[in-house]
C-alpha cells in the first residue's frame, strides 16, 4: 500500500510538472529572457539590442543583454548552447560562431549545428573591398593585374581578425582571383580601417558602416561589394558580379538562436514576433545604418541556410589551411 500511495504521489507530481510546463510554455516568457552577444558596441551588439527591445515592447518582459567577448563571440555561445532549454536563453548568432568556427577552432566545445535551434534570421549585409588611394588600381581586376605583376606578398590586406566575415572575404578573393595576397590581421574592423588609412596595408574588406566617413571623404577608393547584387545601401559601389568576380559572394549575417531541444511553440512564438519586427520600418531603417537589411527565414529554412554556409565556408578555411587554438 505504501508503495502505491508513494507511486501515486510521483505521478500527481510528475503530471503537474507537465501541467506547469505547459502552462509556462502556453504563457512565454513569464520572466526576463537573457540574450547572449559579443562585445558591446560590435554590429553583434547593436543588432542584439535592438531586437531585445522590440521584443520587450511585444512580450511584456525584459529581453537583456548579457556581452560575452572573446574568442570571437564562441565563449558566449558556448555558454547558451549549454544553457537550459527553456526560451530564457538565446543567443545571436553570425557566420564567425556558427560557421567559420567550426574549421578554425579544433577544440570547438559547441556543435554549431547540433547543439543549438535556429529561431529567425535578422538581417543580412555585405562587406566592400575598399583600397587606399595610393594603391595604383581602380578596380577590381586592375587590383588582382597589381597584385599578380608584384606579387601578392607585395600587395597586403587587412581584415577585422580571424574567423570574422572581413577574413573569410579576403580569404574568398584570394582564391578565386588567384593571387596570394599578403594577410594582416587586426583586433577588430576599426583597427583594420586605421591599418589601411595609414598604409600599413594596401586593401581591406571592411562594413559600409565602418567605411562610411572615409568613403564619403573619398580617403578610401571601393571597388566592389561582396554580394552578386549591388546593395541598397550602398548603390553606387559595383556588385562582385559586375567587377567580374561572382565568386566573391560573402554574405554578413546575423541571426537569433536559443538551445536545443527548446520547445518548438516557444520557437514558433519567437519566429512569429520577430517577422512582424523584420517587416516593420523601424528595423529596415535601422538596418540601413548598419548597411544592412532584414533578412527574414523561418526555422528550417534558417537550418538549411546554416548548413549550406558551412559546407562553402568549410572549403574556403580548409584551402586556406587556417587554423586557430
Amino acid at each position: 500500500m505504501r508503495r502505491l500511495v508513494y507511486a501515486l504521489a510521483s505521478a500527481a507530481l510528475i503530471a503537474a510538472g507537465i501541467a506547469h510546463a505547459a502552462e509556462s510554455v502556453d504563457k512565454y516568457p513569464t520572466r526576463p529572457v537573457r540574450v547572449v552577444t559579443g562585445s558591446p558596441g560590435s554590429t553583434s551588439d547593436q543588432i542584439a539590442r535592438f531586437t531585445a527591445q522590440k521584443l520587450t515592447e511585444r512580450l511584456g518582459q525584459q529581453f537583456i543583454i548579457d556581452n560575452r567577448a572573446g574568442a570571437g563571440g564562441t565563449i558566449g555561445t558556448d555558454i547558451v548552447a549549454k544553457s537550459a532549454p527553456d526560451g530564457y536563453t538565446l543567443t545571436i548568432a553570425h557566420a564567425g560562431t556558427h560557421v567559420s568556427a567550426v574549421t578554425l577552432f579544433p577544440k570547438l566545445p559547441y556543435d554549431p549545428l547540433r547543439d543549438f535551434a535556429p529561431i529567425s534570421m535578422l538581417m543580412k549585409g555585405v562587406t566592400v573591398l575598399v583600397a587606399h588611394p595610393s594603391v595604383p588600381a581602380n578596380s577590381v581586376q586592375e587590383l588582382i593585374a597589381l597584385g599578380k605583376a608584384k606579387g601578392g606578398n607585395a600587395v597586403s590586406w587587412g581584415s577585422a581578425g580571424p574567423g570574422t566575415i572581413s577574413h573569410l572575404a579576403g580569404e574568398l578573393f584570394v582564391q578565386v582571383s588567384g593571387v596570394k595576397f599578403l594577410h594582416i590581421p587586426y583586433k577588430g574592423a576599426g583597427f583594420a580601417l586605421t591599418g589601411l588609412l595609414s598604409g600599413e596595408t594596401q586593401f581591406a574588406f571592411l562594413s559600409p558602416v565602418t567605411a562610411h566617413v572615409q568613403l564619403q571623404g573619398k580617403k578610401v577608393k571601393a571597388f566592389a561589394v561582396t554580394s552578386l547584387q549591388r546593395f541598397p545601401g550602398t548603390p553606387d559601389i559595383p556588385s562582385a558580379a559586375e567587377a567580374g568576380v561572382p565568386g566573391l559572394d560573402a554574405l554578413l549575417w546575423f541571426g537569433i538562436m536559443a538551445p536545443a531541444n527548446t520547445p518548438a511553440t516557444i520557437v514558433q512564438r519567437l519566429y512569429t514576433e520577430i517577422a512582424k519586427i523584420a517587416g516593420s520600418e523601424d528595423m529596415r531603417k535601422f538596418l540601413l545604418t548598419q548597411g544592412a537589411e532584414p533578412m527574414l527565414m523561418d526555422p528550417p529554412k534558417f537550418s538549411a541556410f546554416l548548413r549550406a554556409e558551412t559546407e562553402k565556408w568549410g572549403k574556403v578555411v580548409k584551402g586556406a589551411n587556417l587554423k586557430l587554438d
